[in-house]
């Protein structure tokens, strides 16, 4: 209860020098509703595949780091064809002129 909020706060009151880090806090930012939305079924992919072969950490880490890469990849395809789409078209449909 206490460590929650003094993260929040951390996280809000944190400042950001340069344009390469302010441009990847966007873009982390824009893709996190995505990634939280649409990782589910990847990351059961995974775990299935590493239950059913239990492979060594050699075998699964490149396996890991192609999922990691493909939630990133399927939030942004999400981001950009349904989630801003829809939010510009909500805008412009329930916003008062």
């Amino acid at each position: 209860m206490v460590l929650f909020p003094l993260i929040v706060w951390l996280g809000a009151s944190g400042q950001i020098a340069g344009e390469k880090p302010a441009r990847l806090c966007k873009f982390l930012g824009d893709i996190s509703y995505p990634i939280y939305m649409t990782h589910f079924p990847l990351v059961y992919i995974y775990t299935g595949w590493v239950g059913t072969h239990k492979p060594t950490l050699a075998q699964a880490l490149p396996v890991a780091v192609l999922t990691f890469g493909a939630a990133v990849l399927l939030a942004y395809v999400s981001l950009k064809f349904y989630d801003e789409p829809v939010r510009r078209w909500l805008k412009n449909r329930l916003a008062p002129r």
